[in-house]
């Protein structure tokens, strides 16, 4: 205890490195652009769960990089999308709250196909965000606006010369030169499963990022606890297994986290469903689905927390969970 605090008092009376940047950035986009991934590998840790599926991120996740000169605060945000319930408003209102703390704005895009009408509510809606807090601030709009194409490595030639075509259409932006300093105001091509131009995006981030103190201590590389990232691998796993509207339906909450001196650590896990058939489905025949979903899910789990789990689940229904706004609140906090 005596070390642990002689080392704090070491920190908070070390002299502030003039050069230290830290500030948060905001990465939107439509849905399942491959936002979480990018935050992901930038971060070097998974923070965010995936899925091919559109809505897999339904809150903000903060993801956070840190290094002797930078503190770089990822806030992964769910894909821009007009709400027809009140998930989907609870969801907005997390994009909307992402946008006004951010110092720097990342717009993510999927390159394998051209721009739709999706992609230019998601640039409307950073303009309308930054035109209402500088409006707030007295002052003209000026949060620096990166732009991103990723998957490129899941699009052919053809395609991609003729969506990048369009979106330079769309933003005004023309492509980043292949050589030469990176450039903020170009688009870049990104692939987060790949690594392509990664290195590039953090530079651009960096770049952009006001000076001053960390945040959050520099092992510390997301906002969320143990309960919260359990209960989000579970549902990463339904989302996994899971078709048609199931996995929309689905909510996880952790009733019980044990942590053991000795042996396995204790989670006991509930997974909601709005009807009584999706309850069925995701149970299976003889219980077989919600079997696999738990067995790979424990992997998952035993994988982030480095210490072997047990787990056991449950289903429930809770009716139409999705449009009720004090359900929504409590089941989105893990």
């Amino acid at each position: 205890m005596t070390d642990d605090l002689n080392n704090l008092v070491d920190e908070l009376n070390a002299p502030l490195n003039p050069n230290f940047k830290c500030g948060y950035v905001a990465v939107v986009g439509k849905p399942n652009v491959g936002k979480s991934a990018i935050v992901n590998a930038l971060v070097g840790h998974r923070v965010a769960i995936t899925s091919p599926k559109a809505q897999t991120t339904r809150r903000r996740v903060l993801g956070i990089f840190s290094d002797a000169d930078k503190q770089v605060l990822f806030m992964d945000t769910p894909g821009i999308h007009q709400p027809k319930r009140e998930l989907g408003k609870f969801m907005m209102r997390q994009v909307e709250m992402a946008l006004g703390d951010a110092d720097v704005i990342l717009f993510v895009a999927d390159v394998t196909r051209p721009p739709g009408d999706e992609d230019r509510r998601v640039i409307e809606e950073i303009h309308r965000s930054d035109r209402s807090a500088s409006s707030q601030a007295g002052k003209p709009g000026s949060k620096p606006i990166l732009y991103v194409l990723n998957k490129i490595d899941a699009v052919n030639p053809a395609e991609l010369l003729e969506n990048v075509r369009q979106y330079e259409e769309l933003t005004g932006k023309p492509l980043a030169a292949l050589s030469g300093p990176p450039d903020a105001n170009t688009l870049l091509t990104t692939s987060a499963t790949r690594g392509d131009n990664l290195q590039t995006l953090m530079a651009l981030i960096v770049d952009k990022l006001p000076h001053g103190p960390a945040f959050y201590p520099p092992e510390q590389y997301t906002d969320q606890n143990d309960r919260i990232m359990a209960a989000e691998l579970v549902r990463e796993q339904a989302l996994r297994f899971l078709s048609q509207e199931v996995p929309h339906s689905v909510a996880v909450s952790v009733d019980e986290f044990k942590e053991r001196k000795r042996g396995p650590f204790y989670i006991g896990a509930t997974i909601y469903v709005e009807r009584d058939s999706q309850k069925g489905i995701l149970i299976g025949k003889g219980g077989e689905m919600l079997r696999k979903i738990g067995m790979e899910a424990r992997k998952e789990i035993e994988r982030d927390l480095d210490h072997p789990v047990f787990l056991e689940l449950w289903v429930k229904v809770r009716d139409d969970w999705r449009s009720n706004p004090g359900a929504i609140e409590n089941l989105m906090g893990g």
